[in-house]
């Protein structure tokens, strides 16, 4: 104890007289940003009331329950995907997650957005790991937490399939509720940092199919890094295995950009690229934006216009995300349509060859097990994509469906043949006429196809994959 005590003596002896009080006045005096910037952008400074899409979202509702649910439903397509749709998240607003290792200013950069700095609202931040939870920001009336366990319950509320992750869960998932503009308009989710030298289990919960529902639903996806923690470990490379298929909706943010030299920012940035390029595969990288996300002002001798220039254009990134969530949710429903479709087929594949092979005298057990260890062998997938016009690219992985078949007999499944009704029709027909017709239909009621009926099987195929049309080319 005494050594100590002499130690901090001595390094107080090197303080000059008053330079600790000066150092607290300056950084309490320190300059803040001016926000109009982010006013201007967002549009938070208008007046204009909140457009009213229920009655679109009230078709889009109609549409999933009369011509997609019954087919999977009836094919159990959520036990394959583990991926059911809610209403509350057909009428949920965009979603805003972000991501990345930890103290690397994600709560900071939401309350910079928000302005909730030295506010009852902000985020906690700091220096060491200081979010455990994954918190979801919502507008409401006024300042109010919520208890996962309760947004779990609320069937209004897109988050209560997030009840299958367990109790433990639960308890480190929150809302909070903020009367603010840009709430009206988007939902945002903070996660908890990766922590490379934390095993998933200690945490209590499935850490990585949490991270994946929340993926699979985001419809802008920022992965923060510190110029300072470059270094990708196993949890990072597990997160962009999970981040696949959505590329489009990723944005990689280089946070604390004004803290280096320019010559420094050069090769961090690099060094960045080289340690994400073996995780992300695709021929287009994802948009990367350098800057600094926090209420101070940016450090003299820094690139402020450049940063500032940034900044800009990812809060414009943000704002096209937002004007454009109908057609966003419309693309989603008509995405997980194809593949509800795609599957439906497959599993009438599986059912006519295990009942053309069957006998009299044929184990049925081991005729099955035949077909679905080698499903090449009798043209499962060839057949379905010769007959059906589906794109090669969206077919599911054979794999899955051994898992699949394993908990789902055969024999409990309906030929597609016999999915028909003299008063509803045929459950194929009603999701194709979706998929071709009503849904792209629902787009050219926006204002946002040029041409919805001209969709169709025979010129696109049904298992052609929306386009992004946020997406920034």
């Amino acid at each position: 104890m005494r050594a100590l005590v002499l130690l901090c003596c001595f390094v107080a002896s090197l303080l000059l007289p008053g330079q600790a009080e000066e150092a607290e006045d300056v950084s309490e005096e320190a300059p803040l940003r001016d926000r109009t910037h982010i006013e201007k952008t967002l549009m938070l400074d208008e007046d204009k009331p909140t457009d009213d899409y229920s009655a679109v979202l009230q078709r889009l509702r109609k549409i999933y329950h009369s011509s997609i649910k019954p087919l999977e439903q009836s094919y159990r397509y959520n036990e394959l995907r583990q991926h059911e749709i809610t209403d509350g998240e057909i009428t949920s607003k965009p979603m805003v997650l972000f991501l990345g290792p930890w103290s690397v200013g994600k709560s900071t950069m939401i309350n910079y957005l928000l302005g909730l700095e030295d506010t009852r609202y902000q985020l906690y931040t700091g220096a060491e790991p200081t979010t455990s939870e994954f918190t979801v920001l919502m507008h409401g009336p006024k300042l109010k937490t919520i208890e996962g366990i309760v947004m779990a319950a609320d069937s209004t509320r897109s988050f209560s399939p997030l009840e299958k992750f367990g109790q433990n869960f639960l308890e480190k998932l929150i809302g909070i509720e903020v009367p603010h503009k840009l709430l009206e308009r988007v939902t945002f989710v903070d996660t908890p940092g990766i922590i490379e030298n934390r095993k998933q289990q200690e945490r209590g919960y499935p850490f990585n199919d949490v991270c994946q529902w929340f993926i699979d639903r985001a419809d802008l996806i920022f992965v923060v890094f510190d110029p300072t923690k470059l270094d990708v470990g196993l949890e990072l490379e597990t997160l962009f295995r999970q981040l696949k298929g959505r590329e489009s909706q990723i944005r990689i943010i280089l946070n604390k950009a004004d803290n280096l030299a320019t010559q420094m920012l050069m090769r961090v940035y690099g060094a960045l690229f080289w340690s994400l390029a073996p995780l992300i595969n695709v021929t287009e990288p994802p948009r990367v934006y350098v800057s600094s996300f926090w209420p101070q002002d940016y450090k003299p001798d820094t690139h402020r216009d450049l940063f500032l220039k940034e900044e800009i254009s990812l809060l414009e990134d943000l704002n096209q995300v937002i004007e454009n969530r109908l057609e966003n949710k419309i693309a989603f429903i008509r995405q997980h349509a194809i593949r509800v479709r795609i599957h439906a087929l497959l599993v009438d594949r599986y059912l006519q060859t295990y009942k053309d092979k069957m006998t009299f005298f044929s184990d049925g057990e081991l005729v099955f097990k035949d077909i679905v260890e080698d499903p090449d062998k009798f043209y499962i997938f060839k057949t379905i994509l010769a007959k059906t016009n589906v794109s090669k690219f969206d077919l599911p992985n054979r794999e899955a469906y051994k898992d699949f078949f394993g908990i789902n007999p055969i024999s409990s499944f309906k030929l597609l043949s016999q999915q028909c009704s003299y008063m509803g029709g045929c459950f194929l027909e009603k999701i194709e006429r979706a998929i071709t017709h009503e849904l792209p239909g629902l787009l050219g009621s926006l204002g946002l196809g040029k041409n919805p009926s001209a969709l169709n099987c025979d010129k696109t195929g049904c298992g052609e994959t929306p386009k992004n049309r946020y997406k920034k080319h």
